[in-house]
């Protein structure tokens, strides 16, 4: 774990960097039993496993010691979780809530589309975690080859009252989020003076549908030297894309750590329609062997720099809900920027590109076809995603009752 104290005025914040699981679930235990008041927490996959259960345990132990506490995990990402489990953490206090849950259809789960996809915990808005950690066991390295690499960061200070504003309003509001704006500051992520240099960008399906998209690109345009990039499910609109490449063409070493070995293997197809575009561009394309990637991140030069739960892919910039920090702080930015070489160095190798000729504009062409597809298919697509998001609260089991069904 790597820490750092960000001031601006009087304005402190400490960020922490986490990588994987083995990092990550520690600290989100300890953050539960240091609070005091009020614990929030939102997740798109909650497991019933090892992971899931130390998660409950934690949960259980605060609301007995009278904290306030809310978790929200997504329908379709934690569809699986059951009935008894819900209970158990209801029957002792906690606020269960279910993000839009759906009946299966012939065994299918229906709300695939605009998903809460976001991972953040707030402890008496004191402290907070944000990133693209799940809570699941295949985050630790014991899970064997396909445990996912992954961070998350930490922070303590005033944006995590802002992150606590954010999530609470999440709760009242759960399809919107934009009641209260829960970030300010310039387009390209920077803070305005003498407020605090890190700040919550989210995206969704109101008032933010662009934001962390938007930030992306204007930090990629102000990038002088380096742009770092590692990004689990990599399908850009032309928009960003256009902004990478034309980064590259004035000189920027710029390098994307993509997966090598996907947990979904359209995921590589995808990002490599796009491959001899990029290279031809002067654009370092590489990818992680070692297990599946799972992160969220990117830097920028040696002040920008980004942890959180948004993809650069349809699903993440045009349909779910997300929610990415970022940071403009020099230390920061370079060990983030040291673990990835290292990532680089140890575990990743050159995309190989297969160059057709004139194909590559052709490729091109195809991809932005696929990706407006994917984008706009959920609003052709009528009812799936045409309605608004419910947010289910489960309730308690009353005594001497065995049925307390969470999303019916």
């Amino acid at each position: 774990m790597l820490e750092f104290p960000l001031m601006a005025a009087d304005n402190p914040n400490t960020l922490t960097l986490l990588i994987n699981g083995e990092q990550y679930f520690p600290r989100v235990r300890q953050v539960i039993e240091e609070a005091r008041s009020e614990i929030l927490l939102e997740t798109f996959i909650l497991f019933d496993d090892t992971v899931g259960r130390n998660l409950q345990r934690a949960l259980i132990e605060a609301a007995r010691r009278g904290v306030a506490v809310d978790l929200t995990v997504d329908g379709y990402g934690s569809d699986g979780l059951s009935s008894a489990f819900i209970e158990e953490l209801t029957g002792e206090g906690v606020r269960v809530h279910i993000f839009d849950p759906r009946p299966r259809l012939l065994g299918i789960r229906t709300n695939i589309f605009r998903r809460m996809h976001r991972k953040i915990l707030v402890a008496d808005g004191r402290t907070a975690l944000v990133g693209g950690i799940n809570f699941s066991a295949d985050h630790l390295s014991s899970y064997g080859p396909q445990a996912k690499q992954d961070y998350a960061l930490e922070i303590r200070g005033p944006l995590a009252a802002d992150i606590r504003a954010f999530a609470h309003d999440a709760l009242q509001d759960p399809g919107r989020t934009g009641r209260r704006k829960p970030s300010r500051g310039r387009p390209d992520g920077r803070a305005p003076e003498n407020e605090t240099n890190a700040r919550l960008v989210v995206r969704d399906n109101d008032r933010h549908r662009n934001d962390i998209e938007r930030t992306y690109r204007a930090g990629i345009r102000l990038a002088q030297t380096d742009i770092l990039i590692a990004n689990a499910y990599f399908f850009p609109g032309y928009r960003l894309l256009r902004d990478i490449v034309r980064a590259a063409r004035r000189g920027v070493r710029v390098r994307l750590i993509l997966q090598g070995q996907p947990d979904m293997r359209i995921a590589r197809w995808a990002a490599r329609l796009l491959y001899q575009y990029l290279s031809d561009a002067g654009v370092g394309i590489y990818e992680y062997c070692k297990r599946p990637l799972h992160g969220k991140v990117a830097c920028a030069d040696e002040a920008w720099s980004t942890v959180g739960s948004s993809n650069l892919d349809p699903f993440s910039l045009a349909l779910n809900l997300e929610a990415n920090v970022f940071v403009q702080d020099a230390a920061f930015t370079a060990a983030l920027r040291e673990a990835l070489e290292d990532l680089l160095a140890q575990d990743c190798r050159p995309a190989t590109i297969v160059r057709r000729k004139h194909g590559g504009l052709r490729r091109l062409w195809t991809a932005v076809v696929v990706f407006h597809v994917l984008r706009r298919f959920p609003a052709w697509s009528g009812s799936l995603p045409a309605h608004k998001p419910q947010l289910h609260s489960a309730a308690a089991p009353e005594p001497g009752t065995a049925d307390g069904r969470a999303g019916s």
